[in-house]
């Protein structure tokens, strides 16, 4: 079974060589990525804006990026706390209020022909049972979701696109019509896997096919 072994290993090697030479291509993708922020240090959120019921004195931040996942996302630059975001904002009984940092990113991350704005620092007033995205809705309209409730767009922009790919020398270009990867969809484990058992299928029938005939 050498053969075997030696077919197996060239076709691993082969598709990790694709692999590597398709995440070489892609810079990631262009989209919204949503922040917690403890003391001074940013943490990426564990929920979407739509589940996350921030407490009254919250900071929560956004940033617009292109990176290829949540370990590799630009954090929002704000260095301003809840007291000097809501120092003009007074509390008010039956409502909280959220700090909100949003940061537009930089002009090599933004879509073609568009510039991003200045960084805004808002403080928003909700009901307290409000969602951050409640809270956003509040103080940075006009928002854009497109069909599968992913944050496209904050006051505006961008104008337009939703979580494309971007491929390494091509930021600022037209988005792609690839959509940004979904957690349940398949990895490169699976073709690779599929392979492997095709050429070790494949091997052991020429194998039997052999034996019958000696």
């Amino acid at each position: 079974m050498t053969s075997v072994r030696r077919a197996a290993a060239l076709l691993v090697a082969s598709l990790l060589v694709l692999a590597a030479a398709a995440q070489a291509e892609a810079a990631g993708y262009r989209y919204w990525s949503f922040w917690d922020r403890s003391g001074d240090r940013w943490t990426y959120a564990t929920q979407g804006p739509a589940m996350q019921r921030p407490d009254d004195g919250a900071v929560q931040g956004f940033r617009f990026a292109v990176s290829a996942d949540s370990s590799d996302a630009n954090r929002p630059r704000g260095t301003a706390d809840f007291g000097t975001i809501c120092a003009r904002t007074p509390a008010k009984a039956g409502t909280k209020r959220v700090a909100l940092v949003l940061d537009f990113g930089t002009p090599a991350d933004a879509p073609s022909g568009e510039t991003p704005p200045a960084e805004r620092e808002v403080c928003a007033r909700v009901s307290p049972d409000a969602t951050t995205a409640d809270a956003l809705a509040e103080a940075a309209k006009p928002l854009r979701y497109d069909t599968n409730a992913l944050l496209c767009a904050i006051a505006g922009y961008p104008a337009r696109g939703c979580g494309e790919q971007v491929a390494a020398d091509d930021k600022g270009a037209k988005p792609s019509k690839k959509a940004a990867p979904q957690d349940d969809g398949p990895s490169l484990g699976l073709p690779l896997g599929i392979g492997v058992v095709a050429v070790l299928g494949g091997a052991a029938f020429w194998q039997a096919r052999r034996r019958r005939n000696a």
